[in-house]
């Protein structure tokens, strides 16, 4: 089956052309992998002039190769092209990199030549040496060059395809690495060419006739457009005759109405109605034509109309040919590039030609070759004979060595134990002697056993004296030791009792002081003395307690936070548990710990034990009056707190939220002048006043400047920023409210704003009365110490630096513990560490996630929703953890209505998602699942004073992912820093705070 000559290219993954493909499900290796130590390699197919058929046929006729048996796995080129049409040729191909591989192959006939040429340019540094070699111990005929470029040109030519048997195994090398091409390959990617010349040849045709017909239906549209535009001119002319009608008319009627206006003036009746009849009659005629005349126009109007629907019609088809026009010239394009694909084919099948009579020779080389290899199986087999003899030699021969080394043993063996038995002899003597020694030393140890005996009998006795005298002692000291086995509610609760008889006047200040020290000091006597009375009316207790009233000295100190929050009744954010952590540690250290902050309306009443108004009213001063303050009591996690609830019109505490009021700056300086009073009124002489941020920072200023002069003037402020992001400025006038002195304290010197003249900031007030100000981690120290951290206070640090520093927040060890933690499912410890998947597991369920893989890494996050920590990281952390194959949960809202706007539609996107889950509130026993379920814990900060999120994450096992800055950058280390000890490294940082770096920590 004659076919015209086709070409395709192969390279390493895809095909380039037009569009047809092809499709085939195995993959066919032309060459082997190349060697490492060569560059890119690229085959290519030379071009060579087109030449017709005839001349084809007779370049056939002069070349009459050998005839080469036929391989029985090669089919018959008929068979082949029988199923040609099954398959399509992509033509599309690529280039990969600069290496790529071409083979082109055509075929006239059965009886045609086959050429094959293959160009291996092999591209190196260094130049190529010389020489042939070939894998059968025989040199090859490849020619090869000392250049860069080496070209490997094989031609087989043959004039049968039966004469292709046995050669479908051939091997061809290259000199330098070996590699070789199955010439069968190469034979059916000739026979794929002809199978692809049929396809384009037939692509070609159905092209043609496709165009004939296209071209015919515009003809007969075109036919039908000068009929339609010939209609139209028609229709255009009867419109304007039909027009000019129409003006005759009227023409006629103002002709017929200037004569009655006539006739009607001259006053000739009779004339006149001659004339009137007359005229009528001529009206009646045009009258009869004027409707004719508008029929017609109707109807050509009509007609018209339809003309237009015609003619719109037509233009729709028109914009259709229009279309196919561009398609016929697309189609056109089109067979003008098969044309020019089908010429180069048959050029590139002459190349071809040409070059299979190359191959002839091979047949005569590899007759020689398997003849070469049959006489070395031959000395091969010998040489294995000689071996196999060989090595039976030696293996007697290694036999025979281990006897003679085992007699070798066996002689020296002998020799050593006669050598041996004359030492134990004399061995033996020695004994003898030793033991005469041991036993007369026995005999003097008996005698100083005996003296020991008698001075141990004596050391017991003054032993027992000793102990009697102890426990005389420790019965004494008894009434003096504190009493540990009581819980810190139960002292708590005497604190608060003693200081509701003093603000109720049942007791004098100094009665109240000896014997809150008793209770501070956990003094057994005070301790005995309320068990034995607690039953008994409140008149026999105090005259109790009295009785036991005494002035012994103390160096532990008494302290009072004033703040605006405390966890877990008043929580916000980290202020909380700093505050309620703090406390609880110092009173762990035998510190008198007390806490004020305000009554909200908002906070958890179920956490506050014992709580109870007192029967006093605390008057306090604001906006040039007195206003009443009702003071509550109760216990907080062993920690007695003050609760102050201002009876202020205004309602300050009574908003249903902390935060966020416009009228802040009254209500939390109200609450530091309330809560100081009330500190004097309760006749209180702490030894350290500690205020926290901006919100209780007026505590500073109102003590120095008010209340030392009205005695309560025992104290010393520290007063701890936690974030100087939020500094409380306002306008300078709103500070007279409190009682202070606007007029002394608006200076740059002291509470006036860097912004403004007019503005007073609270938190720079706070750091210039205070006698030491502290934040919340040494790095954070340093940082608002500049420009860009300080938020404008950096000079005002600079100029107190000395009594200022940064001290590393910690977290409450008891509230968060794994081990005892109430919240969980199953509570673990760092030796067991199982209790943590299974609490992973429960969040899953909890939360519905996916629970297919047990060992899914799971992501948390819990945080304020606020620009500091980072929200576009927390967002890029989500859809990165999801592409990785993790599971992603958040916790937390956000202040902002803007963000907090976009993450309820990103926790609504996900939804119902298998790995991802926002809930976007706050929720403690939530809080502490996602803790212990995580395995690792992102707190991409923008910048962080300090931050507990890291530490109780790692309290619970999970690795933190943090940005270093502020308290991040103080307790969490990066595994990979090898500046830091190995001990101290536990988690991953980063330092720029963008989404690329993000992902490379990812």
């Amino acid at each position: 089956m004659a076919t015209k000559p086709s070409s395709f290219s192969i390279s390493h993954g895809c095909w380039r052309g037009g569009n047809l493909s092809y499709n085939h499900s195995s993959n066919v290796h032309l060459f082997p992998k190349p060697s490492p130590r060569l560059l890119p390699t690229a085959c290519k197919m030379r071009q060579k002039n087109s030449l017709s058929s005839q001349q084809k046929r007779q370049q056939a006729k002069k070349v009459s190769p050998e005839q080469l048996p036929m391989n029985e796995g090669f089919t018959d080129t008929a068979d082949f092209d029988s199923s040609s049409d099954q398959r399509t040729l992509n033509e599309n191909s690529m280039v990969n990199g600069d290496e790529g591989i071409e083979v082109r192959s055509g075929t006239e006939d059965t009886s045609s030549y086959k050429e094959i040429q293959i160009e291996e340019v092999l591209q190196e540094n260094d130049e190529i040496p010389k020489g042939n070699t070939d894998r059968r111990g025989s040199s090859s005929s490849l020619q090869e060059s000392t250049s860069t470029n080496e070209v490997v040109s094989v031609t087989v030519e043959s004039t049968n395809a039966a004469d292709f048997d046995g050669l479908s195994n051939l091997e061809i090398e290259t000199a330098h690495n070996g590699e070789h091409v199955q010439l069968g390959d190469l034979i059916g990617m000739m026979k794929k060419a002809d199978r692809n010349i049929l396809l384009l040849n037939q692509a070609r045709i159905h092209a043609l006739k496709n165009l004939d017909k296209i071209l015919s239906e515009k003809e007969a549209l075109q036919g039908l457009i000068n009929i339609l535009e010939t209609r139209l001119e028609e229709t255009d002319a009867q419109i304007k005759v039909a027009t000019q009608d129409t003006v005759h008319l009227d023409l006629l009627e103002g002709q017929l109405e200037k004569l009655k206006y006539g006739l009607s003036e001259r006053g000739a009746i009779k004339a006149g109605e001659d004339d009137i009849n007359y005229n009528n009659s001529i009206m009646n005629k045009d009258d009869s034509s004027f409707h004719s005349v508008s029929k017609e126009l109707t109807l050509l109007r009509k007609e018209n109309i339809s003309l237009k629907d015609d003619i719109r019609v037509l233009i729709e088809e028109l914009n259709n040919v229009k279309e196919l026009d561009k398609r016929i010239l697309a189609l056109e394009d089109e067979r003008f590039s098969l044309e020019a694909v089908v010429k180069n084919l048959e050029s590139r099948l002459v190349a071809a030609q040409d070059d299979v009579a190359k191959l002839s020779h091979l047949k005569f080389e590899c007759k020689d070759l398997w003849a070469k290899v049959g006489n070395l199986q031959e000395l091969l087999d010998k040489a294995t004979k000689q071996a196999d003899e060989a090595i039976s030699v030696l293996k007697q021969n290694y036999e025979l060595r281990k006897k003679v080394d085992r007699l070798e043993e066996s002689l020296e063996e002998a020799k050593v134990y006669r050598l041996s038995s004359e030492k134990a002899q004399q061995y033996n003597d020695l004994l003898q002697q030793k033991l005469k020694l041991l036993e007369e030393r026995l005999e003097k140890s008996d005698e100083d056993i005996h003296s020991h005996l008698q001075s141990y009998q004596e050391s017991v006795k003054e032993f027992h004296d000793i102990i009697n005298n102890l426990k005389e002692d420790r019965k004494r000291k008894a009434l003096d030791e504190p009493v540990d086995d009581m819980p810190w509610e139960f002292w708590s609760r005497l604190l608060l009792m003693i200081d509701g008889w003093l603000l109720e006047k049942k007791i004098s200040s100094h009665d109240a002081k000896l014997l809150g020290e008793m209770a501070w000091k956990r003094d057994g006597r005070i301790c005995d003395a309320y068990l034995a009375c607690k039953n008994n009316n409140e008149s026999e207790v105090l005259a109790t307690f009295l009785g036991l009233i005494s002035s012994p000295t103390s160096k532990r100190l008494h302290i009072i936070h004033i703040a605006a929050e405390m966890a877990p009744v008043a929580k916000v954010g980290g202020l909380g548990d700093v505050v309620s952590g703090l406390s609880k540690a110092l009173q762990k250290k035998g510190h008198l710990v007390e806490i004020v902050i305000p009554k909200y309306d908002c906070m958890q009443y179920d956490r506050v034990r014992d709580l109870r108004a007192l029967d006093v009213v605390v008057e306090s001063y604001f906006d040039g009056q007195l206003f009443k303050n009702k003071i509550w009591v109760g216990i907080v996690e062993g920690l007695p707190v003050y609760f102050i609830e201002p009876q202020h019109p205004a309602k300050f505490f009574w908003r249903g939220q902390f935060y966020g009021e416009r009228d802040d700056f009254k209500r939390f300086s109200y609450f530091s002048r309330a809560a100081l009073e009330l500190l004097l009124q309760a006749g209180k002489k702490p030894d350290i006043i500690h205020c926290h941020d901006w919100q209780t920072a007026f505590v500073a200023p109102l003590y120095w400047d008010i209340y030392t002069a009205k005695g309560l003037n025992s104290a010393r402020i520290c007063f701890t920023c936690h974030n100087f992001e939020y500094q409380g400025t306002t306008h300078a006038s709103e500070l007279a409210s409190c009682g202070l002195d606007v007029s002394q304290l608006n200076r740059p010197d002291r509470m006036q704003d860097h912004s403004s003249h007019e503005r007073v900031n609270p938190v720079k007030g706070a750091v210039v009365f205070s006698n030491i100000v502290t934040t919340v981690s040494p790095t954070y120290a340093q940082e608002v110490r500049t420009a860009e951290g300080g938020r404008g206070l950096h000079k005002t640090l600079n100029a107190y630096s000395k009594k200022f520093i940064g001290v590393l927040n910690g977290i409450d060890t008891d509230a968060w513990d794994p081990s005892t933690d109430s919240f969980l499912k199953v509570q673990f410890n760092f030796d067991d560490l199982q209790g943590k998947k299974e609490n992973k597991a429960d969040l899953r369920k909890h939360l519905k996630l996916s629970s297919a893989d047990p060992m899914q890494p799971l992501v948390g996050c819990i945080t304020r929703l606020v620009p500091q920590k980072g929200v576009h990281l927390i967002r890029h952390a989500i859809y990165r953890t999801m592409e990785l194959g993790g599971q992603f949960v958040l916790l937390g809202s956000s202040p902002v209505e803007h963000i907090q706007r976009e993450f309820e539609g990103i926790a609504k996107h996900f939804e119902n998602h298998p790995q991802i889950r926002l809930i976007l509130k706050y929720d403690e026993a939530l809080s502490h699942s996602i803790y212990a379920a995580s395995d690792m814990f992102i707190i991409p900060s923008v910048f962080e004073p300090c931050g507990l999120t890291q530490m109780i994450a790692m309290r619970y096992g999970a690795v933190p992912i943090a940005r270093k800055t502020g308290g991040l950058n103080d307790s969490v280390f990066d595994v990979d820093d090898d500046t830091i000890p190995l001990q101290f490294r536990n988690g991953f940082t980063f330092l720029t705070p963008d989404e690329q770096v993000l992902i490379i920590v990812c």
